[in-house]
C-alpha cells in the first residue's frame, strides 16, 4: 500500500469530492462506510440502520476539516478539504469521527475538559480505531506518523498521541560534523 495510491472504491467506499453547503444524511454522500470493518465493529450488526440516522453537516470555509457537533452528534464536514484532502486521510478521519458519533450517543463527553486533546479517552479511542484501520489497509509506521501529524497538536503533544497509540516515533538524528 506504501507505494500505492489509496482508492477508496477498492474499499467499497465512495467519497464526496463536492458538497451543497448544508445538513444532509450522511449515507447520501458517504456511500459504503456500513461495510467497513471498523465501522462494523464501532456499531455492531445495526451499523447499517445507525449510520442511515447520522447527518452530516458540510460548510464552506478553508480552514477545518470535519469534526463532530457536541450538541447533537452530526458530522461537520469541510467541502474545502473534501475537494482537496488526501483520500485516504478523508477515509480515515470520516472512521476517527464515526467512533466520536457513536461515543455521542452513548452519552460519553467528546470534549471533556479534564484532559488535553492528545490524552483524552474518547480521542485515544477514535485514533486507534482508525490507525488500526490504516493498518489494516498496508500503512506503514511512517505513514501513520505523517496522518497523525496534525496543525494542531505541538510536537510534544504529537510525540504523547502516538505514545498513547503505541506508535514509537524515531528520534531525530544529529547530523555530525
Amino acid at each position: 500500500m506504501a507505494n500505492r495510491k489509496f482508492d477508496p472504491r477498492a474499499e467499497g467506499v465512495l467519497l464526496p469530492r463536492k458538497a451543497p453547503i448544508q445538513m444532509h444524511a450522511f449515507s447520501r454522500y458517504f456511500r459504503g462506510f456500513e461495510n467497513v470493518p471498523a465501522v462494523r465493529k464501532t456499531f455492531g450488526p445495526r451499523t447499517k440502520q445507525i449510520l442511515s440516522t447520522v447527518k452530516v453537516e458540510f460548510f464552506s470555509s478553508r480552514f477545518g476539516y470535519m469534526g463532530v457537533s457536541d450538541d447533537d452528534g452530526h458530522l461537520i464536514v469541510s467541502e474545502y478539504y473534501l475537494r482537496t484532502g488526501n483520500p485516504r486521510d478523508i477515509y480515515l478521519d470520516v472512521v476517527h469521527e464515526l467512533v466520536h458519533v457513536k461515543q455521542h450517543r452513548d452519552g460519553r463527553p467528546l470534549f471533556h475538559s479534564r484532559w488535553e486533546y492528545q490524552d483524552r479517552p474518547t480521542e485515544i479511542e477514535a485514533y486507534r480505531v482508525c490507525t488500526d484501520e490504516g493498518r489494516r489497509l498496508g500503512m506503514t509506521d511512517r505513514e501513520l506518523i505523517r496522518y497523525l501529524k496534525v496543525p494542531w497538536l505541538d510536537d510534544g503533544e504529537f510525540r504523547r498521541l502516538a505514545k498513547n497509540l503505541g506508535i514509537r516515533i524515531p528520534t531525530s538524528r544529529k547530523k555530525r560534523r
